[in-house]
């Protein structure tokens, strides 16, 4: 089964309604908009989800009104206090292309496992009548690879679902650096996109006194709303509801801070969950949505407030530095600090100050991050199944593995990410450089598809893993025979990271003759190194090719990133697409020229254009553009840091 990304049959386990809150919004939104694109999607969910001792609020929303609108094809066949229906359920999944699991806490983490082993599903599938190739792609979105408050065993539950999935996708560079940490094979970092609740904005009645702020949501210790209403008392003027689930002794806290003499008449607490037809009225009656968080993954209440014309006052941190322009449509304070608070409240009481914010707020696109987030499920459907862990191979995925083996290779904060992403086999292919011929170079440019075809085939010859794609393989062809002919001392000790995406071979290729990668598959302008949080001269190669290249955008920033990222005689492999100037997205021979040229700048070196005439094949690509059989035109560069 090779699943097409034009048709596929999607199971989405994961919570809905009439269970509330974002995820279940989250995961009933993305089962609308995998179907929308084409898919056959079942919505595979829970009549009974969280014990009642992990979740001592209500689970159900209130009344029976949904936040989002139902998915038709749902099933509520899964109960936490049956595993018989985890086994059950995931039986019926076997002939599936992908399974998507909504991870959230780690308590559900055994009805996962047992659920994607039943469906011979996993990168430990056991079920014999399942073939290894033809069982189904596994995604986990883990809107938080670990929860914000953990508990003793947290971390070794979440480890044993992320090392046995194909993917796992992430929201937040900070979470794909956790998930590497814990053995996941293959990181898609995305935006979180919106799936508000709420329906569309009402009209907002006259005010003219002092701004309204507004604290919404479950009263959690992470969210800070205690924060918030401290430094409230400090600041006369501001008015505060705070609307939601009061839980534990964070929701005791706000109550015993709203008696404060100085918070008297000005704070209201509203317990109780908000259904999703009060939403737009509420946010009417406010002017600043307060997201004073002490920690944060991933969150669209700022959207929800832009959405609303609503200015946000947040904590930097997770997402929010990304939503909300400081200054501009909001304002942004470090998280946990007081005087910050106090200071940023003082500016919303002056007068008009909130009103000059609510005037520069722009509603949020709402389809946009959608295309992009289907997209990349799409992608990591498509791609083949990770490799199997083995067990007794050093470095692998539960094995022991010496901080010594990658020591200097990569930096302290990276260490730990690239030991859980290390190869999980033995080397399958003995390739030496003398088995690469003289036409595989490392810079060169495609511009014939039969090209594209003979760099697929001699990739099988040399006994490399299939490849879907001539386009990628020709670029991934290059790239390793670079990385093999500069960056092998014979032991493929090389730390290689590789942000081309799951679609590339690149990776499963490199882990076939030995090496190592830390794969990451980036959306937006993200870099690897960033993501990683690599020390300065600690990378040996850096990839970024086909079909996640770089564009005319992000391609100077990924050779400034990766300048102090590789150590000297590094690596940096970039494919860039090229073509005429009507083109779109394409660079011309004038803006290679500028890539180039920026390149020595940041002290780099071409590699592998051994006739020196790249630009000469270049204008040639151009001219086969009219061809039949032309493919369009892509232009491998590797480059050596001096």
């Amino acid at each position: 089964m090779t699943p097409s990304t034009a048709a596929l049959k999607v199971a989405v386990v994961g919570p809905t309604h009439p269970f509330k809150g974002g995820v279940a919004a989250h995961t009933t939104t993305l089962a609308h908009e995998l179907a929308d694109a084409g898919h056959d999607v079942t919505l595979v969910s829970w009549s009974h989800l969280y014990p009642s001792r992990l979740y001592p609020g209500e689970q159900a929303v209130p009344a029976g009104a949904p936040d989002v609108e139902p998915f038709p094809r749902t099933v509520r066949a899964l109960s936490w206090a049956r595993p018989d229906t985890w086994v059950r359920t995931g039986r019926r999944l076997r002939g599936f292309d992908v399974i998507v699991v909504v991870h959230v806490i780690p308590a559900v983490v055994p009805a996962h496992l047992a659920l994607l082993r039943a469906a011979g599903a996993g990168r430990r599938a056991t079920t014999a009548a399942t073939e290894r190739r033809d069982r189904p792609r596994t995604v986990v979105i883990a809107h938080n690879v670990m929860p914000h408050e953990p508990h003793p065993g947290d971390r070794t539950l979440v480890q044993q679902l992320l090392e046995r999935v194909d993917s796992v996708l992430v929201h937040h560079d900070d979470q794909a650096r956790l998930a590497h940490e814990l053995h996941a094979p293959r990181v898609s970092v995305t935006d979180l996109p919106p799936h508000l609740p709420g329906g569309p904005p009402v009209e907002r009645p006259p005010h003219d006194g002092p701004p309204r702020l507004l604290a919404l949501g479950l009263v959690r210790d992470y969210k800070g709303v205690d924060l918030l209403m401290d430094a409230l008392a400090e600041v006369p003027g501001p008015t505060l509801t705070v609307a939601g689930e009061m839980w534990g002794t964070s929701g005791q806290r706000v109550k015993e801070l709203s008696h404060d003499p100085r918070l008297r008449d000005r704070v209201e607490v509203h317990g109780g969950y908000v259904p999703a037809d009060r939403l737009a009225p509420l946010l009417a009656d406010h002017d600043v949505l307060a997201l004073t968080y002490r920690t944060a993954t991933a969150s669209q209440n700022a959207l929800l407030a832009q959405e609303h014309g609503l200015a946000v006052l947040a904590s930097d941190v997770g997402t929010f530095g990304t939503q909300v322009r400081d200054g501009v449509d909001g304002l942004l304070v470090p998280p946990a600090d007081r005087e910050a608070l106090v200071a940023a409240l003082r500016r919303l009481a002056e007068p008009g100050f909130a009103d000059k914010l609510r005037a520069e707020v722009r509603p949020p696109d709402l389809s946009g991050p959608w295309a992009r987030y289907v997209g990349t499920i799409e992608a990591l459907a498509s791609v083949e199944p990770a490799a199997e862990p083995d067990p007794d191979r050093e470095g692998a995925p539960g094995a022991p593995r010496s901080p010594a083996a990658l020591a200097g290779h990569v930096g302290r904060r990276a260490l730990s990410a690239a030991r859980g992403v290390v190869a999980a086999s033995r080397p399958g292919v003995d390739l030496a450089p003398a088995d690469l011929p003289e036409w595989v170079r490392a810079s060169d440019v495609l511009a014939d598809a039969a090209d594209a075809d003979e760099a697929k085939a001699f990739a099988r010859r040399l006994g490399l893993p299939r490849a879907a794609d001539p386009i990628a393989a020709w670029a991934a062809l290059g790239a390793l025979a670079a990385i093999v002919r500069v960056r092998d001392d014979g032991r493929r000790s090389a730390v290689i990271v590789d942000e081309s995406g799951g679609r590339s071979p690149l990776s499963r290729w490199a882990r076939a003759i030995g090496f190592e990668p830390v794969e990451l598959e980036l959306t937006g302008h993200r870099s690897s190194v960033e993501v990683l949080d690599v020390d300065t001269a600690s990378l040996d190669v850096i990839v970024r090719l086909h079909p996640g290249g770089c564009d005319a955008e992000d391609v100077d920033e990924a050779m400034s990133q990766a300048s102090w990222a590789l150590k000297s005689g590094g690596l940096l492999c970039l494919t860039l697409p090229i073509g005429p100037a009507t083109a779109e997205g394409a660079l011309g021979n004038a803006e290679v020229r500028g890539v180039l040229a920026r390149a020595h700048d940041l002290g780099f070196v071409l590699v592998g254009d051994l006739d020196g005439d790249i630009t000469g094949r270049m204008r040639e690509a151009g001219g086969a553009a009219n061809r039949d059989d032309a493919a369009y035109g892509l232009l491998r560069l590797t480059l050596r840091r001096r």
